[in-house]
């Protein structure tokens, strides 16, 4: 009997694998870009960003190389791991190729610029709120390469890992395939929640604060607000469109939010 609160979503019939060669070469070449945004943002910028340290632990060079090779394994790992279990699932291939160019690529691009200006209108109106004023965003080209890193690396721990990760656990594990669409929203919901969160201490250095209880409740609303919608709208796409589309509503929103605004604001 098909349980009342399964999603046909999240159900394998009439799916491609995910693990397809096509899926498989795209994640492998999201994850190649990733490293090398990740070793490139080492030698970059931060102006009054982040705080930088006087004397580095080993040349720029060294920790560009240590960075791309702990993303390749770590992120890459994670990754391939929640592209098997979101298969299992029955969520979208990486590659869809159900999808037309316009929902693979210009639909994300423009729910991302949306959610973009919805950061920017946000952060205006909740700056009245306190007195720290807007929150700051890295030079530029810093601010480039940091949404390539975003986009990719946060989409693959939080939503491609952590959503299927858990999604399989609770309800194939624990409620064998029972109540996957709540178990679904649940998850995804909780995942919000700790993405808002593990931007907490970047937010303290950038602010310039030594604890959590120096920051305005003005600005955890702010962080939860905006790290909570991105979260949510890159999990239903996740699930609709596949992971492809999470990651690129990602980053064109903080393009407007961190390349865009942070030229013009």
């Amino acid at each position: 009997m098909t349980d009342r609160g399964t999603d046909p979503a999240l159900t394998g019939a009439g799916k491609v694998s995910v693990m397809g060669s096509r899926s498989l070469v795209t994640y492998l070449l999201l994850l190649a870009i990733l490293a090398l945004s990740t070793a490139i943002t080492v030698f970059l910028p931060l102006g009054g960003f982040l705080p930088v340290p006087e004397a580095l632990p080993a040349p720029k060079f060294v920790l560009a190389l240590a960075n791309a090779g702990l993303v390749l394994v770590v992120y890459g790992a994670l990754g391939y791991l929640g592209l098997r279990l979101a298969g299992r699932l029955g969520f979208p291939p990486l590659w869809n190729e159900e999808l037309s160019s316009f929902q693979r690529w210009g639909l994300p691009a423009l729910i991302g610029v949306g959610t973009g200006v919805f950061f920017i209108v946000a952060d205006l109106a909740l700056e009245n709120f306190h007195t720290l004023g807007r929150l700051p965003h890295p030079p530029f080209p810093t601010s480039l390469f940091a949404s390539i890193t975003a986009g990719i690396g946060e989409e693959i721990i939080f939503r491609l890992f952590y959503i299927p990760f858990w999604l399989w656990l609770i309800s194939r594990v624990l409620l064998r395939g029972r109540f996957e669409l709540a178990v679904f929203w649940i998850v995804s919901v909780a995942s919000a929640l700790v993405f808002a969160v593990a931007h907490l201490p970047s937010a303290l250095a950038i602010l310039g604060l030594s604890n959590v209880a120096e920051l305005p409740l003005a600005l955890w609303l702010e962080m939860l607000l905006l790290n909570g919608a991105l979260s949510l709208l890159a999990a239903t796409y996740f699930r609709k469109h596949g992971f492809l589309a999470a990651a690129g509503i990602h980053f064109w929103t903080d393009i407007v939010w961190h390349v865009v605004w942070g030229l013009v604001g």
